[in-house]
């Protein structure tokens, strides 16, 4: 299937024996390039951290190092284990006080970890596990699906606080099956995260883990086999008889996806957060494997490192370079200083116009097909300047047209808004003409001081872009409810807002679409009634479930009126959804059957992540279309 000496493998010469399997063409290694053995092949090697003290009964350990690794992890001690595309830091998912240990180390207060399990049967002890979770678990991509968790499991809370769903994957390396073997006093499942500092790509190379990493693990399972290329784990989830993916990464990528069309070699630099980016020449367009916020230097070495290897694969000479219209993410300045550099043009595309752009080539919509992009996220700079991410648009590569938004507010704050919900809870109450009484728990939080700030921020639009984001209205609603005030990781608030809802619950929240006033001014969408009923519930002493689920039918329905606007008013009857705000899988599953119930054909994400882990497709597809065919004057 591949040539040997040009894989990491080159450095492993065969001993005799395995070079007489791979020559014999009755034996089943027969021209098996990955043929290997204890003798010749890749080495383990299991040392202490430099950081924390020699775990007790080292010298005692058993010789083989899979043995010693795992009488370790039985222990309740941390590893840093070398895998196929990065290190993982692993522990006992039953052992609570190693998993907040690691949480410690790691800096990592609430975010998920993912665990792997040996195989399904074991999954199905801890988790409900759908058909088309079934086969997204044992493809050979093996990515980490997220399911439901059963009640009553011995996994530690604190591997997912908040939230009923985990993140599961099976083993897909012999090291993992090794260390994951069935045995009576060995736990079943470990967590297995990235082998990281949060923003920190993960680390590959054995004396860079042996370094950054000793402050997290106690001991190292090593091998000395290189990794090339870094790759995190992907993610998806199972939505009824589809998949979503959250993160595409290893096993996916670069897997090409087709084009509708026809490109010129060129670059798609992708977002500032959760970073893919794309190549794409002829009709095909390849994306990157996940490269994370380009946060600090590593990550952008990371990212450059990835370009230049993707470039030499796939004989991709870009002749035009794509980026997000925002002047100061890493990946813009990238794409501009190389194109001054190489003298190759550039091109700026709005983030939710590339958005709209993912979710039609996914699908190879044709240029001559216009749809309705109800594109959803936390942020990206529009071009009147304001922070976008509640959008309706009518467009296709060529063009698009801002059809409604999200009512805008103040961010008092700006960025720093998002790690406090209830901050921007005020900036929505204050919008809404709610006063701000003690009773609901974002003015709690606030005290008078900080109140008082705020409001001076509001009022007089100090530090306080507008925004017209959907993520931050729900960040609002998850502070009104009195789930979250404060956020330690993105979407937070969000996930855990979801994680209430009560599924029997067919309240509604209602928002108001503003008439027609022109051709030129979008409508508005306000959510000032479903703020007010919202407050009306928690005054009332309304359950968070009730409340969360309220919402989200208001969200949903909300999404359905709007395209049935928008559909008197083109004729368009396709509609795409994207953003992050759809990775919400409730919201999903209420908006689609509606919006199909009510005639329209729906496009949403089954190939590439609906947040910004997809943009980088957008980008390109409207790239190469335009430089193709030209720009529309209807944008």
């Amino acid at each position: 299937p591949y040539d040997r000496p040009k894989t990491t493998l080159a450095e492993f010469k065969m001993c005799p024996a395995c070079q007489a399997e791979y020559d014999d063409p009755l034996n089943r290694r027969f021209h098996a390039q990955p043929n290997a053995c204890p003798v010749c092949g890749p080495q383990l090697e299991l040392q202490p951290s430099s950081e924390h003290p020699v775990p007790d009964g080292w010298d005692d350990l058993p010789h083989d190092e899979i043995e010693a690794a795992r009488v370790l992890l039985r222990d309740g001690h941390i590893l840093a284990i070398k895998g196929v595309g990065g290190f993982h830091l692993a522990c006992d998912a039953t052992n609570p006080a190693a998993v907040i240990e690691l949480r410690r180390r790691k800096g990592r207060a609430d975010k998920p970890f993912a665990v792997m399990m040996p195989d399904l049967d074991t999954v199905l002890r801890f988790c409900e596990v759908s058909f088309a979770a079934t086969q997204a678990l044992t493809a050979r991509e093996r990515p980490i699906v997220l399911l439901p968790l059963n009640t009553g499991t011995d996994i530690a809370p604190e591997v997912a606080p908040g939230l009923r769903e985990l993140g599961v994957m099976l083993p897909y390396s012999p090291l993992h099956h090794l260390l994951l073997a069935p045995a009576p006093d060995f736990s079943p499942v470990l967590v297995m995260t990235s082998g990281n500092f949060s923003e920190e790509p993960i680390a590959t190379i054995n004396a860079q883990a042996l370094d950054r990493l000793a402050a997290l693990a106690d001991a190292f399972l090593l091998h000395n086999r290189e990794i090339h290329i870094r790759c995190d784990d992907s993610v998806i989830r199972a939505l009824d008889s589809q998949v979503m993916p959250l993160r595409r990464s290893r096993g996916y990528a670069p897997y090409p996806i087709p084009l509708p069309f026809e490109a010129p070699p060129l670059l798609a630099a992708g977002a500032e957060l959760k970073n893919t980016f794309c190549l794409a020449r002829d009709n095909s367009a390849f994306m990157s494997q996940h490269i994370g916020d380009l946060a600090n230097y590593d990550a952008l070495r990371s990212y450059e490192h990835s370009i230049e290897h993707l470039s030499r694969l796939f004989r991709v000479k870009p002749e035009l370079i794509a980026h997000d219209a925002h002047p100061d993410y890493m990946a813009t300045r990238y794409a501009v200083e190389r194109s001054l550099t190489e003298n190759t043009p550039h091109i700026a595309v709005q983030h939710h116009h590339a958005h709209l752009a993912s979710g039609l080539a996914e699908h190879k919509i044709t240029p001559e097909e216009p749809a309705i992009g109800v594109i959803f996220d936390g942020t990206g700079l529009g071009p009147d300047g304001a922070i976008w991410g509640g959008e309706i648009l009518i467009g296709s590569y060529s063009w698009y047209r801002r059809f409604a938004h999200l009512r805008y507010i103040p961010l008092p704050g700006g960025d720093a808004a998002t790690q406090r919900p209830y901050r921007i809870a005020l900036a929505h109450l204050w919008q809404s003409g709610i006063d701000w009484e003690n009773d609901l728990a974002p003015c709690r939080t606030a005290n008078a001081q900080e109140q008082g700030v705020i409001r001076q921020q509001l009022e007089k639009r100090i530090n306080a872009p507008l925004t017209s984001s959907m993520g931050r209205l729900f960040d609002a609603v998850a502070a009104l409810a009195g789930v979250l005030q404060t956020v330690n990781y993105e979407a937070q608030a969000a996930i855990w807002l979801e994680a209430q809802i009560d599924p029997d619950e067919r309240g509604v929240y209602p928002f108001e679409i503003s008439a027609f006033s022109g051709e030129s001014v979008p409508r508005q969408i306000d959510p000032s009634s479903a703020l007010c009923a919202i407050v009306r519930d928690v005054r009332d002493g309304v359950p968070t479930s009730k409340i969360a689920a309220r919402f989200h039918n208001g969200v949903a329905e909300m999404i359905e009126q709007v395209c049935r606007v928008a559909r008197r008013a083109t004729g368009i009857k396709a509609v795409v959804l994207s953003g992050g705000v759809f990775q919400n899988s409730t919201l999903h599953r209420l908006v689609v059957p509606r919006l199909e119930e009510s005639g329209f054909t729906v496009y949403s994400h089954q190939l590439v992540p609906a947040n910004d882990g997809g943009i980088a497709l957008g980008q390109a597809a409207v790239a190469a279309y335009q430089a193709t065919y030209g720009q529309d004057t209807d944008e």
